[in-house]
């Protein structure tokens, strides 16, 4: 097990931020999820569909999906960071194994990764 990188009080104060995080991501999902699946041209509108108009439902519902992956893969890594809270090893990055520097931590508290092993590990 790897040696505890912080005092149990700043793990609190972690753990709190991640918990409204994931709060307010799994809203926006479900609400992202209703305009998703809503049928297209459902507005409140009278009008006939134009093919204009499918076209721009089309795309905001691609938008739309896209930005749901993006949210749910977030919430993949809050879960993750919120083990590691758990387990003790929050706040050592995974790959240096070297601790996380707080201000990263409060940039992006789910990050499993130091900056400079996080700017490797784009480059691959």
């Amino acid at each position: 097990m790897v040696k505890r990188a912080m005092k149990k009080p700043e793990l609190k104060v972690y753990k709190a931020q991640l918990l409204q995080l994931r709060g307010r991501l799994r809203g926006d999902v479900s609400a992202l999820a209703e305009s998703a699946l809503r049928e297209p041209g459902t507005d409140h509108s009278a009008m006939p569909l134009h093919m204009a108009d499918a076209g721009s439902d089309n795309f905001e519902q691609e938008f739309t999906l896209s930005l749901m992956a993006n949210d749910e893969t977030t919430l993949t890594k809050i879960e993750s960071a919120l083990e590691r809270i758990e387990d003790g090893s929050y706040g050592v990055c995974e790959e240096c194994e070297l601790p996380i520097p707080k201000t990263r931590l409060n940039a992006i508290p789910y990050t499993p990764y130091c900056v400079k092993c996080a700017a490797k590990s784009q480059t691959r």
